[in-house]
């Protein structure tokens, strides 16, 4: 009761004083320490248990997904096919979640194999959480095949949305409209995330006209627009080059602003060229967020696109002088199945020295032609990466 209701410090003296304890109190103990997010209690708990099934193994997959530890989430799945019970629909939905975050698409497809040769019911929640999976990935086809395996009737808004998104994010926008007109014949009535869904797939196609009529049928169907639906708009006009329309529209927001709708906003001005408007939006974004590192270096970068050096250098200092640091570039590369985790300068890869001589073979034979100052500006936005 204590763990259910987040009070685990009770939950722990209520459990430490129990002379017999069972699976169940062992599990809600687990459970009641993966849902604070203290998974270092939770595996010390995990590895102190007399037996474990598998509600213990998901219970800590599904805390380490929760908690952003995908890759612990993975490694653990991997020990338990080896010493631990079959997996269920629980522990299955939480690994291909991880997967899809990670990109990790041959995890995920040893995962779909997993359930074929256990023979595993295939619920659609297991379908959708697959379908999300793939389409995370970049495997759109696999995520259409498993989409179009599931009877039309069997189907709910969930896994409508995951596909309608997931062909959104990959810029197949006439495709999601096109699914989204199927959704509407089968009755089913869409939600806040498919009109999140529908607009990016038109920010992604350019689709304006589209997109305002997408967004002005929250207030038809009764869904009052939220931050993320606002941010969205902003990016659809934004990436069409209707600058000063978004940046009326963020003006007219009834919310707060948030960095996601000012970020879309500066993103658009800076691939457009309207440092004007980048420029006081970039400095918002610092007022709004003064402890993120991005905000200054993303403002000092577009005074160093315009050559303004002594302002670009104040930024710097700006960030310096805040105590704010540069959080290093981080990225993920699955290679035979394994994910591969790749920090900016580190060289602590086994592989480190073959891969930096790819990587400036790479960089030389990609690296555009640019006059002194143009490589100038190149090397400054790339100092501290």
């Amino acid at each position: 009761m204590y763990a259910s209701c987040g009070d685990i410090v009770s939950a722990r003296k209520a459990f430490d004083g129990m002379t017999d304890r069972n699976s169940v109190s062992w599990n809600s103990m687990l459970d009641g320490y993966a849902k604070c997010g203290d998974m270092d209690s939770a595996r010390a708990l995990f590895d102190s248990m007399p037996e474990r099934d598998v509600v213990s193994w998901s219970s800590l997959i599904d805390g380490y997904v929760k908690s952003g530890q995908h890759r612990e989430a993975m490694a653990l799945f991997d020990r338990m096919r080896y010493i631990g019970p079959k997996a269920n629909e629980v522990t299955l939905v939480s690994v291909l979640c991880a997967c899809a975050h990670l990109g990790a698409l041959e995890k995920g497809k040893m995962m779909h194999r997993y359930v074929v040769e256990n023979k595993l019911p295939m619920t659609l929640m297991l379908q959708t959480s697959l379908l999300d999976m793939y389409a995370k990935c970049g495997a759109i086809d696999e995520a259409l095949a498993v989409f179009e395996a599931v009877p039309v009737n069997k189907t709910d808004v969930l896994i409508w949305n995951a596909i309608i998104g997931g062909l959104a994010t990959h810029g197949f926008a006439e495709d999601a409209l096109r699914l989204f007109d199927e959704m509407q014949r089968t009755r089913i009535k869409p939600d806040e995330i498919t009109y999140l869904c529908l607009l990016s797939a038109c920010a992604h196609g350019g689709l304006v006209c589209e997109a305002w009529h997408f967004f002005e049928c929250l207030d038809k169907r009764g869904m009052a627009p939220k931050e993320e639906h606002y941010a969205c708009m902003v990016d659809v006009l934004a990436r069409a080059g209707r600058l000063e329309e978004a940046y009326r529209f963020v003006g007219k927001i009834p919310t707060d602003q948030t960095a996601s709708m000012l970020g879309a906003l500066l993103n658009g001005c800076i691939n457009h060229r309207r440092l004007d408007i980048a420029e006081i939006i970039g400095r918002k974004l610092i007022e709004l967020d003064p402890d993120h590192d991005g905000r200054y270096i993303g403002l000092s970068n577009i005074y160093a696109v315009v050559k303004r050096w002594d302002d670009a250098k104040v930024m710097r200092a700006a960030m310096e002088q805040r105590g704010v640091k540069k959080s290093p570039g981080l990225s993920f590369v699955e290679i035979a199945g394994t994910v591969h985790r790749f920090v900016a300068r580190d060289k602590t890869h086994p592989s480190s020295e073959e891969i930096y001589v790819m990587l400036n073979l790479i960089v030389n034979q990609v690296r555009p032609e640019a006059d002194h100052e143009d490589e100038e500006c190149y090397l400054y936005n790339l100092e501290d990466a």
